[in-house]
């Protein structure tokens, strides 16, 4: 509802109509918009008020009002503020979320609008500020987080600097970046971007950048540069200036009802329920470190304005800390902290009032020539698989995996579990989708041996295949596009399903009287799912097919659509082609069709319809002792996505566990844990995830495009050699990232055989246990060795078995880390590339002693890791990333070509 009276400022006029942020400013008591080119920047004496629009793809756009309160800003300007919030609130319909803003305790959210941070400016704003100084001032800017990174200056002097924090040292011809010795790599990659913001916005991307590192100083022109300004440089004492620490999730919450007078009035019970809000009053929920504003729908906008100043007022007089959160709801719009304090919050229950609000605004925007689309009941999705490549189906049956032919890929059993493996082509490039398929009636054991032996498939791909597991009844769109034509039985083939149901053949269910339920979007994607035999089966929304021996009957329900009707003709052709079926509508059924479904009674008849999906919400993950902590980015982008990290995708109908590849997490089936135990958590509490929701697991550098469509994705970003703060760095030094393929992943096979023995790559120096698959039961993609024919059997042994260099990539690995251990085949390969090395005054081409039996075009791969540093002064993996032409002219300066 847009609605402009006396009571609401004529400054809101048309806000909220185009995506973005909008900022005002409370100037001589009165609003006064902020042009873009000044977003960011926050006068300490004011308080402003920002408006966030999220344009949705379903639904109408979703909004966040903050007000941002300097630290000197006066009480008036404060409380002008927060008034003026309401007004925009209710300007939009009343269908806000609103968050107070303290100066240096802002939440990361309102952080994460400003790319990469926002930079508080002492004094007060006037439309008349950015005069230029005759001197350029000397500032010293301490950034915390790693990924909304928190600004904030401090007094120049030695003793702000400390060994956890990274400060910024911004002079007239210089940026310095000092990163304390305690500091993460994801900190001062981000403390990067605000070098960067400063290089561009202040000295117009005419100035120089230097890094000074804790610790180091011999020797280093720009740490003497930096500490001259600090009257020299002296050790910076071991106790830490950070005050910051990490909040203790509150457990124990107090409701108060706010009268319309503005006293507050406890409730007289410890357990909360949804029933104790009343639509026309206000309430305030207090968590200690967070408080909430709760405002029913029946409430007056005076009667919310005295609720907020006796919230506010409450905090004063209770003297609670500035970092207090205080965040204002109206009934509706709960989030999910705020749920998260009540027993039994119903998940289902949607608030008329947002739909109102939402058919309001919708009205509101086409009336002013804005195109709103309103919630559809089909998800448009477009097809991000061929559908044209090789498809691969294995069957688990307890130790055994057994590929099915081409004919039998098609048909799934509930009982059982699969591994289905999808080759497509991106980027020119072969990429590979695993899927591990739970049927609905498998036995744990099963499902276990499934995702155990998936892992070891992603093993022989190095880990570059896309992991999905799924469950039967949840399989994403693209998964059934894979097969095109699908039938899933009851029953099961595998020798636990057998044993435990007493079943002697599942192919049994093939000739007794079945009953499928026919679903898809086209004949490229059509399903047969068999049912239970009775007309509870049923649903208006579908067509069935009911065949026995003698007949076979199609039933079409009232609420199905042509498109329905081709696709139940062409999967009767393709269930059984030999029979005509007798056709029946729903409501003129034959006694006969209700005798084999054992008599007619009720069955769902109303249209099925899906939950709204919102957009994605991204979150850093972590495990500790089992406890699972997720944190939600933000306003996310791909630069997010740090090679350090574990991110989760929730997509809400689907996970992503995004794993970098200098992260924590070694394996796939241990990110997969991690996705399903984010599911189990349900952190959001939206009802949309549940515990059998598809989770995919994802490794840098191999990002499918249903995983990419995400982002605003840049390919060769993916592919950057080295830590976030290397790649930042070289990026901002005018320097070209190296790029490498992925192919050296952390992965390791979870199997047991693995986890007893292990292996060790000398490519890298960092432990390494890579199994490969037997070649009769699944694929290989090792790379090809190159071999010289010619070369003797010694060199054919260093070459082809213990070191494979792919200049392409800059890339060693050892192929004994490959072969040394296949957890399904048991082969051993125990190759040692020292016991094949010679000292360099051998292996120089003019050695009165040279060696024998090598590739004298390879010299240097015989030198060992310890001389071949010393020689060339880098790692074997980083001069095979160089150009060939530099590898050459660095042997013949060595003698060694």
């Amino acid at each position: 509802m847009f609605r402009l009276s006396k009571d609401i400022d004529s400054a809101f006029q048309g806000v909220g109509t185009k995506g973005g942020l909008e900022v005002w400013c409370i100037h001589n008591n009165q609003l006064i918009s902020i042009p873009k080119s000044s977003f960011g920047r926050f006068h300490s004496g004011n308080a402003y008020l920002l408006l966030s629009t999220a344009l949705r793809k379903i639904g109408s756009p979703q909004y966040d009002i903050h007000y941002w309160l300097g630290h000197d800003a006066t009480e008036v300007d404060s409380v002008l503020a927060s008034d003026k919030a309401l007004e925009l609130d209710a300007a939009l319909g009343c269908c806000t979320v609103q968050y107070r803003e303290v100066q240096g305790q802002e939440t990361e959210k309102f952080l994460s609008y400003f790319k990469p941070c926002i930079i508080p400016v002492e004094g007060k704003y006037s439309p008349q500020n950015g005069l230029a100084e005759e001197t350029y001032p000397v500032t010293l800017l301490m950034c915390k987080g790693d990924h909304a990174v928190r600004v904030k200056e401090v007094p120049f002097l030695r003793s702000s600097l400390n060994h956890d924090d990274v400060f910024v040292l911004d002079t007239a011809s210089k940026v310095f970046l000092f990163a304390g010795c305690n500091s993460s790599t994801q900190e001062k990659a981000k403390a990067l971007e605000v070098v960067e913001y400063i290089k561009d916005n202040k000295h117009a991307g005419r100035c120089q950048v230097a890094t000074i590192e804790d610790g180091k100083f011999l020797g280093d022109a720009d740490a003497g540069e930096f500490w001259t300004f600090f009257g020299g440089y002296a050790p910076i004492p071991k106790c830490s200036s950070s005050t910051n620490q990490e909040q203790t999730p509150t457990t124990c919450a107090k409701l108060l009802w706010i009268d319309t007078r503005g006293n507050l009035h406890p409730t007289e019970t410890s357990s909360l329920n949804k029933d104790m809000l009343e639509k026309d009053k206000c309430y305030m929920l207090d968590c200690d470190s967070e408080v909430f504003v709760w405002m029913g729908r029946n409430t007056s906008l005076t009667e919310r304005k005295t609720s907020i100043s006796s919230s506010e007022e409450f905090l004063r007089k209770e003297g609670r800390s500035t970092s207090t959160s205080l965040v204002l709801l109206t009934e509706g719009l709960e989030n999910a902290r705020f749920r998260s304090f009540f027993d039994e919050w119903p998940q289902t229950a949607e608030s008329s009032l947002y739909n109102e609000g939402r058919e309001k605004v919708a009205a509101m925007f086409k009336r002013k020539g804005y195109d709103v689309e309103e919630f559809s009941d089909e998800e448009d999705e477009p097809l991000y698989t061929n559908c044209r490549d090789a498809v691969k189906v294995w069957r688990v049956d307890g130790g055994d995996v057994s590929l099915l032919s081409i004919h039998d890929q098609a048909k799934l059993f509930s009982g059982d579990c699969y591994i289905v493996q999808y080759k497509y082509t991106y980027n020119e490039r072969n990429e590979y989708l695993l899927y591990v398929w739970i049927g609905c009636e498998s036995m744990e054991e099963d499902r276990a041996d499934a995702i155990s032996n998936a892992s070891a498939i992603v093993s022989s791909t190095k880990g570059e295949s896309v992991m999905c597991h799924i469950h039967q009844g949840n399989e994403p769109a693209r998964f059934y596009s894979m097969f095109q034509s699908l039938v899933v039985f009851k029953g099961g083939l595998s020798k636990r399903y057998k044993t435990t149901f007493l079943v002697e053949n599942a192919n049994e269910c093939e000739s007794k009287a079945s009953l499928f339920r026919v679903q898809g979007t086209s004949s490229r994607s059509m399903q047969a799912i068999q049912v239970d035999l009775a007309a509870t089966s049923l649903n208006s929304s579908y067509c069935y097919i009911l065949k026995n021996e003698a007949s076979v009957f199609t039933w079409i329900g009232k609420l199905t659509s042509e498109s329905d009707h081709d696709v139940l003709d062409r999967m009767l052709y393709f269930l059984d082609p030999s029979r005509q079926p007798m056709t029946t509508r729903e409501g003129s059924e034959p006694d006969t069709f209700w005798d084999l479904l054992g008599g007619k009674t009720e069955y769902p008849k109303e249209k099925e319809t899906r939950k709204q999906v919102e957009e994605p919400r991204l979150f850093t993950c972590s495990c500790i002792s089992d406890v699972l902590k997720a944190k939600e980015v933000y306003n996310f982008v791909q630069d997010d996505l740090t090679t350090e990290d574990v991110l989760l995708l929730d997509c809400q109908t689907e996970v992503y566990v995004w794993n970098g590849l200098n992260s924590n997490i070694k394996s796939k089936q241990q990110a997969l844990t991690l996705g399903l135990k984010f599911l189990e958590l349900d952190i959001l509490e939206e009802g949309l995830l549940t515990v059998r929701s598809p989770v995919y697991v994802v490794t840098e550098g191999h990002e499918p495009p249903f995983f990419t469509r995400f982002f605003d994705w840049v390919p060769e970003k993916a592919n950057m050699h080295g830590n976030s703060f290397e790649r930042k760095l070289a990026s901002l030094k005018g320097k070209d990232p190296v790029t490498k393929r992925s192919s050296g992943s952390p992965w390791r096979s979870d199997s047991k055989e693995n986890a007893s023995r292990g292996s060790r790559s000398r490519s890298n120096g960092s432990e390494r246990g890579v199994s490969s698959c037997s070649s009769e039961k699944f694929p290989s993609y090792s790379q090809g060795r190159e071999s010289n024919s010619d070369s003797t059997p010694l060199v054919k042994k260093l070459f082809s078995e213990s070191l494979s260099v792919d200049t392409n990539n800059g890339s060693t690995s050892s192929n004994s880390d490959i072969s040394k251990e296949n957890s399904l085949g048991g082969i051993k390969v125990d190759l040692s590339l020292e016991s094949l090395a010679y000292s360099y005054e051998q292996l120089r081409v003019d050695s009165p002693k040279p060696v024998t039996d090598i590739d004298a075009t390879r010299r240097e791969a015989y030198l060992t890791e310890k001389e071949f540093e010393e020689r060339f002064e880098m790692t074997k993996p980083k001069f095979y990333a160089l150009p060939k032409w530099k590898q050459n002219n660095l042997k013949m300066s060595l003698r060694l070509f």
